[in-house]
């Protein structure tokens, strides 16, 4: 009686951390046998180890081991977020707390640097895109998930954390001491600075064509981007290279917003899941910025809301893009309250659509020739190697201080001052300034 008794009341523990989302009345009350049967594995599991371990043991943390634990098998996106972590994870959302400033995924297992953020300590001490984190703080990142990872890395403004990284195509391994900071972002920059600081956005003053890069989507980028076009315009703007380069998404309503700018009617985006009804986003006529052709630069670590960008301009042939085909982040991560509200799940429920309907996420196992992310144009992948993508970060961080060389030096290969090598050679954005003025040489 007393084993029956203990087994209920840990059946009863474990039944709240295995909801069914959206799943019918009927289909939750004919639990099949097969299904009481695994659970009661897991439920005499944990009351052996709870009865019988060497050292008495929490319950609740073998709960949440055991619901870790499930939650392992599906995307590095899915995670359980405890009482105790929760507090952080809604300031994460608001963005109010200190950090570093990086974007990170998990790439085959390992904790990676999609990209940092511009302006942040990670940019600022040189942590770079595709940057591989070893250890956090001197304590391995083996078995982290993301939100675990995250929360080391966070922590309160003016203390220091240090990562041990390998850079992309380096061997040796690198530790950065960085100081956390709240992270206010300026997303939308341009090729280089004027002499009074501020960002120009103007490429080339003869063909006037305009240069934006895009960092992040904040709330607040569609309406930067907007001011910038619209400053664009006054300077008679014939072309514009929008780059997405190393940016790792943000918001999905500034990927929209960002995407009528140039898109006036059809779709934007669409969600669609297994248990969860599809739902769209159309393009709005107003204040569409036309009449002139474009280009979107991408490469291997544009992801999430950058994708989405690129994708709806692609399939609307409103621009090309050009690069290297991106990193497959479409998925949407929805936060279910458990506990009434004292614990939560961060699942994924859905995945993104491009316009035509074609899947952007890149699914745990999948391989080069599914169907995933955003490929360029055909006869414009341009891949860049290791040391090209070193040189090309590498090339930005100058670009980023005032007293840069302006970006026109880039697209031509012109020796050093000093006899030593010649300066680095962007081909995805001579490739865009190709197109782009053979696109012009068109015009009556």
């Amino acid at each position: 009686m007393a084993q029956a008794l203990r087994y209920l009341v840990v059946f009863a523990a474990c039944c709240w951390a295995l909801p069914v989302i959206g799943a019918p009345a009927e289909a939750a009350s004919k639990t099949s046998q097969n299904d009481y049967d695994l659970y009661k594995i897991l439920v005499d599991s944990i009351d052996q180890v709870e009865r019988n371990y060497v050292t008495e043991v929490n319950r609740r943390d073998l709960i949440e081991s055991a619901i870790r634990g499930v939650l392992s098998k599906l995307d590095p996106y899915s995670s359980y977020i405890g009482p105790n972590e929760l507090e952080r994870f809604h300031n994460s959302v608001a963005s109010e707390f200190g950090g570093i400033g990086i974007q990170i995924s998990m790439d085959e297992g390992q904790l990676t640097v999609i990209s940092p953020i511009y302006g942040s300590p990670a940019y600022r001490e040189g942590v770079l895109a595709g940057d591989r984190i070893l250890e956090i703080d001197g304590k391995s990142t083996e078995g982290l998930s993301i939100d675990e990872s995250i929360k080391r890395l966070k922590g309160d403004e003016g203390t220091v954390v240090a990562l041990t990284v390998m850079h992309s195509g380096k061997d040796a391994k690198e530790t950065i001491s960085l100081t956390r900071e709240i992270i206010h972002v300026d997303t939308v920059l341009g090729g280089r600075h004027g002499s009074d600081g501020a960002w120009e956005y103007v490429f080339d003053p003869q063909r006037h064509i305009g240069y934006v890069r895009i960092v992040a989507f904040s709330r607040d980028t569609p309406t930067e981007l907007q001011r910038v076009l619209t400053q664009l315009q006054t300077e008679k703007l014939q072309g514009l290279i929008l780059d997405l380069r190393f940016n790792p998404g943000g918001l999905l309503s500034a990927a929209i917003e960002v995407s009528n700018l140039f898109v006036s009617e059809g779709r934007i985006v669409s969600t669609k899941g297994r248990n969860s009804s599809e739902r769209t986003w159309n393009a709005r006529k107003e204040g569409v910025f036309q009449g002139f052709p474009m280009v979107v630069l991408v490469n291997r670590y544009s992801a999430s809301a950058s994708e989405i960008v690129a994708a709806c301009l692609q399939d609307h042939h409103r621009a090309i893009v050009i690069g290297e085909r991106t990193w497959g982040k479409g998925s949407v991560q929805n936060v279910i309250d458990l506990e009434d509200g004292k614990s939560a799940l961060k699942l994924t429920t859905a995945s993104y659509r491009r316009p035509n309907g074609k899947n952007i996420h890149r699914f745990p196992g999948a391989k080069k020739d599914d169907e995933w992310g955003v490929a360029p144009n055909q006869g414009f992948k341009i891949e860049l190697s290791n040391r090209e993508m070193l040189d090309l970060i590498q090339d930005r961080r100058e670009g980023d201080i005032l007293h840069a060389p302006s970006p026109e030096n880039v697209t031509a290969k012109k020796p050093k001052p000093d006899g030593g090598q010649p300066a680095f050679v962007d081909r995805q954005l001579q490739a865009a300034v190709k197109y782009l003025n053979t696109e012009l040489a068109k015009a009556p």
